[in-house]
């Protein structure tokens, strides 16, 4: 008798540069009282994309509109590609959402204040979020390193890739708009985890 070969299909999102914003500093940026409003939902649930936008500008260069990521955090952190680094003037490490020590800061406008934070500025891991039922039925825990093929015509398989369980999550990859380029991958196309 065969033994039977599980798929492990996994939906890609290509993330964009982006920032995730303290509520004191949306309220520096935006005006006292101001709240995050929802443009629209993200694949994580209660995740959304802000309508709000805010300007960074680093040593070399800025960014005129950078999306505001919801809800607020307890933490800011700009996340963006390697290429924006090269943009802003700034060698921002590679790292898992939320570690943000030893990393470069930033200054912040928007359309109320600015701010400059002495820290936040990552290049984010390449990570896929799994619900805690999807990981137990793949046998995956969370923190695991693994690996992900993604097909087409410049089809790669991505090594290092965090697993990051939670019962908070939804089945997603995430990578980073220059490995999607890199790939030819667009938010929508799926991924095997190979290993």
């Amino acid at each position: 008798m065969s033994e039977t070969i599980q798929i492990k299909r996994v939906p890609v999102g290509v993330s964009a540069r982006h920032i995730h914003l303290t509520q004191e500093h949306v309220e520096i940026l935006f005006g006292a009282g101001a709240k995050l409003t929802e443009f629209k939902p993200l694949s994580q649930p209660g995740q959304f994309a802000a309508n709000e936008m805010v300007a960074i500008f680093g040593p070399k260069g800025s960014f005129p509109k950078v999306r505001i990521l919801g809800p607020t955090r307890k933490a800011t952190q700009l996340e963006i590609s390697r290429t924006d680094a090269f943009a802003l003037g700034l060698q921002p490490p590679l790292r898992e959402s939320g570690n943000i020590e030893g990393t470069p800061g930033i200054r912040i406008v928007g359309s109320a204040g600015e701010v400059t934070v002495d820290k936040g500025v990552i290049v984010a891991a390449r990570h896929i979020h799994f619900n805690t039922s999807d990981a137990a039925r793949w046998g995956i825990a969370d923190k695991q390193l693994l690996k992900v093929r993604v097909g087409g015509d410049r089809g790669v398989v991505f090594e290092q890739v965090l697993a990051r369980v939670s019962d908070q999550f939804a089945l997603d990859m995430h990578i980073d708009t220059d490995e999607g380029n890199a790939a030819n991958v667009c938010t929508g196309d799926f991924g095997e985890i190979v290993e």
